[in-house]
């Protein structure tokens, strides 16, 4: 049985992000030092990361503003750590809605500056594209382990 890298229609977002990722994957590949240290391979995994992220949001385009934040961050190379713990600030209200708001904010990149709406929005495709992006993964790594 064999696994479809591509999928079928060209002009998704998922052909778009498997080929820009691919090819970023490949781009790594051939820049691939011989040292198997601890810091090579965080290295690594930092550039696949990076990478990831850049495909998903270059397929994306700049329609959405998360993945003009993507772009960005990745730009002014800056680290992008999505789930990274923010310190609270000194006075958070009580309010349950203001805290949850918060913590999507902080969730989906270029989110900070976003009415509600919007960031609801913005969020429901962020989650459509990272679930795009585990797919694509999870196929290359299924083909390339047959």
């Amino acid at each position: 049985m064999t696994t479809q890298i591509m999928p079928s229609n060209p002009n998704s977002i998922k052909s778009r992000f498997t080929y820009r990722f691919v090819r970023a994957l490949k781009k790594l590949n051939k820049s691939r030092g011989v040292s198997s240290s601890m810091k090579e391979t965080y290295r690594r995994y930092h550039m696949i990361r990076v990478a990831s992220y850049a495909s998903m949001a270059s397929a994306v385009g700049s329609k959405r503003a998360w993945s003009r934040s993507v772009l960005w961050r990745i730009k002014k190379k800056s680290r992008f750590h999505a789930l990274r713990r923010r310190k609270a600030s000194e006075n958070p209200r009580n309010d349950i809605n203001f805290h949850q708001d918060n913590v999507l904010r902080k969730l989906i990149p270029g989110g900070e500056d976003m009415e509600f709406c919007r960031l609801l929005n913005e969020t429901a495709h962020y989650i459509k594209c990272l679930r795009t992006q585990v797919q694509i993964m999870k196929n290359i790594v299924d083909h390339c382990s047959n």
